[in-house]
């Protein structure tokens, strides 16, 4: 695990990265994730997703799959 923790959140717009985050717990993550979709989700071409730094795995994005 990083020092930075080992959940990695990025919010994206039009293809760029806007904000980052890293958080040590799953749990916290997921919820700082449906956070940033309610505080960012009206944005255009806003694009939220959550990996595990760890493995590489994406455990979620918003909005879903393209």
């Amino acid at each position: 695990m990083t020092s930075l923790g080992r959940y990695h959140l990025l919010l994206g717009s039009g293809g760029r990265p806007v904000q980052h985050g890293w958080w040590g717990h799953e749990e916290t993550a997921r919820d700082k994730l449906w956070r940033w979709v309610g505080e960012y989700g009206s944005m255009p071409g806003a694009r939220i997703i959550l990996t595990d730094d760890d493995n590489g795995d994406v455990l979620a994005a918003w909005p879903g799959p393209r």
